[in-house]
């Protein structure tokens, strides 16, 4: 099997899992700690995605940390408006409001709160 997926570095591994949990019911596939570390492989509904400690030494900061975030995680789901209210609900700060876009997708965006980028959409 073949997979590609991202790893999102945090500065609180724990706290970035439970919003995780609760905004997207995201499950734990795998978890591995060391000195210091936390690296979790995370799925929603089945799509895998990784949460790490960050290694600012070792060129991955956090967005926290860096001031600003390189990549903008996209998530289509079947209602984005509740999936997106519910991400508000956990602790996550509205960029711009789910409504219809003019390429086709009904999307809004959503920052955790570690400062990674949500795009919630429908469609694929």
């Amino acid at each position: 099997m073949n997979a590609l997926y991202p790893f999102l570095a945090v500065r609180d591994t724990d706290a970035a899992i439970a919003f995780y949990a609760e905004a997207f019911g995201a499950t734990v596939r795998e978890r591995v700690e060391g000195p210091g570390v936390v690296v979790a492989v995370l799925e929603i509904d089945g799509m895998p995605f990784g949460v790490a400690t960050e290694a600012p030494n070792l060129g991955t900061p956090s967005p926290e940390t860096a001031g600003a975030t390189t990549v903008r995680v996209s998530l289509h789901v079947d209602d984005p408006d509740a999936a997106a209210a519910r991400a508000i609900a956990a602790g996550g700060k509205e960029m711009f409001p789910v409504a219809d876009q003019p390429y086709g997708l009904r999307q809004g965006r959503v920052v955790d709160p570690f400062g990674h980028h949500w795009l919630i959409a429908d469609g694929v």
